[in-house]
């Protein structure tokens, strides 16, 4: 096992100077941000162009990173597949396609994506249409050899009453992806949340896992006791803040990451753990998230086996 960050969390710094910041800091790989440019949410970064890169520019960036004592453990596009308007929908499918293609030029192993929800069609619906839209996406990676990781993001932010709007966020759903010939990108963050035990989650699961990330979460009962699991309801002017919890760097929150890596060793995982920096106290500046990612190294590198 190896471990890395997350490129998004960084979206103004280029590739290579977070490369630099992630040799001196002791990283062995990034998850590095492939969005188009034009992305506009937060977390979002375009830190390879996926749909112009070159295998000349592939192997010159491999290359770079290689000196550095880096990898690249997957290409990060983190989008709707299921989005309710037709042309955008097409656009996100489509560029699932060339973070695929510029998986395979770079030697990369994985690409990670979400279902995602088209938030005015049950559940049911969107399951059969995205049975419709994967297939294709996943003959695709696997003709380039990479694996296709969907992460169990819940995605709240997404549907206008804060319910799941990424179909991805329980073991149920994990099974139903695993039959289209999909992986899981494992972030436990999100299922603590849920009312879902993380380590117990993984334990059945860990040979579908071909990527995980390490972010951290800190509830808050007492005030999930007033708004009720989706979060606030007469007053949410930002449609992420469900009032009840946050997520924090490893090390900060309350997951056990002792259990969570052990787990993973104990199930033969042997890929890359990818930090997932969306701490708010640690964030807001650029030094700040950078003592993010040094704090969330310190909580996990004693726990990876050299």
């Amino acid at each position: 096992m190896k471990l890395g960050f997350l490129t998004a969390c960084l979206p103004g710094r280029s590739l290579e100077d977070i490369a630099s910041f992630a040799q001196r800091q002791g990283y062995q790989a990034l998850e590095v941000a492939a969005w188009p440019k034009l992305a506009d949410r937060p977390f979002t970064a375009c830190h390879l162009d996926a749909a112009a890169i070159t295998k000349d520019r592939a192997q010159e960036t491999v290359g770079r990173l290689a000196e550095q004592g880096l990898e690249i453990s997957s290409l990060a596009f983190y989008d709707n597949n299921l989005h309710p308007d037709p042309a955008e929908r097409a656009a996100i499918n489509a560029h699932v396609h060339a973070c695929i293609d510029a998986a395979r030029l770079l030697g990369v192993p994985t690409v990670g994506t979400f279902i995602g929800r088209h938030p005015g069609k049950t559940v049911a619906e969107n399951l059969r249409e995205a049975e419709a839209i994967f297939p294709d996406l996943v003959r695709h990676a696997d003709d380039a050899g990479v694996k296709l990781v969907i992460e169990n993001c819940v995605m709240e932010g997404w549907h206008p009453d804060g319910y799941p709007g990424n179909l991805a966020y329980s073991p149920e759903l994990w099974e139903w992806m695993f039959s289209l010939g999909l992986y899981l990108n494992f972030d436990p963050s999100h299922l603590m949340w849920m009312g879902i035990d993380p380590v117990e989650a993984l334990r059945p699961y860990v040979e579908r896992v071909a990527h995980a990330q390490a972010k951290d979460i800190e509830l808050f009962p007492e005030r999930r006791n007033h708004y009720g699991y989706p979060g606030r309801a007469v007053n949410r002017p930002d449609p992420w803040d469900t009032g009840w919890w946050r997520y924090r760097v490893p090390g900060l929150g309350q997951v056990d990451w002792q259990r969570i890596v052990d787990v993973l060793y104990e199930g033969g995982f042997d890929g890359v753990l990818s930090v997932e920096h969306e701490d708010p106290v640690w964030g807001g500046t650029e030094d700040r998230i950078l003592t993010g990612l040094r704090i969330a190294h310190r909580t996990l590198r004693p726990l990876v086996v050299a």
